[in-house]
């Protein structure tokens, strides 16, 4: 069954009750399944589904994986990492991963933003260009 729209703004409004300074709370979270449980408005099995999808993208936007293709230093990896707590919080977790598919440059993905400097990207979209 679809949700109608009262249950997707107060699975919304269930997700911003359950922030404290910008992160997310394990209590407020609790409550706020409780208080869901408690009240059963219509369609509950909906709303939770909701409000378990926001909660999970909630906490995408606090973990970034960054693919290299080779091992970064210690030194690159933390320029990096200060980099990304100051535009993105300082509860961002980082976690670096090797990818020789890349040809070079980085990939940082933080929940739905990708940012990609990767020399595939790049020959992927010349070969687009040309072939247009």
């Amino acid at each position: 069954m679809k949700l109608h729209k009262e249950g997707r703004k107060l699975a919304k409004a269930l997700v911003r009750s359950s922030l404290t300074d910008g992160a997310l709370d394990a209590a407020k979270v609790k409550k706020a399944t409780d208080a869901v449980i408690a009240a059963k408005p219509r369609n509950t099995i909906g709303v939770l589904k909701e409000f378990a999808r926001l909660l999970r993208l909630e906490l995408a936007k606090r973990e970034a994986i960054i693919e290299s293709t080779t091992d970064l230093e210690a030194a690159e990896k933390s320029a990096i990492t200060r980099a990304l707590r100051a535009k993105y919080g300082a509860d961002v977790t980082t976690e670096y991963k090797t990818n020789p598919a890349l040809l070079g440059g980085l990939r940082i993905q933080i929940g739905s933003d990708v940012l990609d400097a990767s020399v595939r990207t790049r020959l992927d979209r010349l070969a687009v260009e040309l072939a247009a």
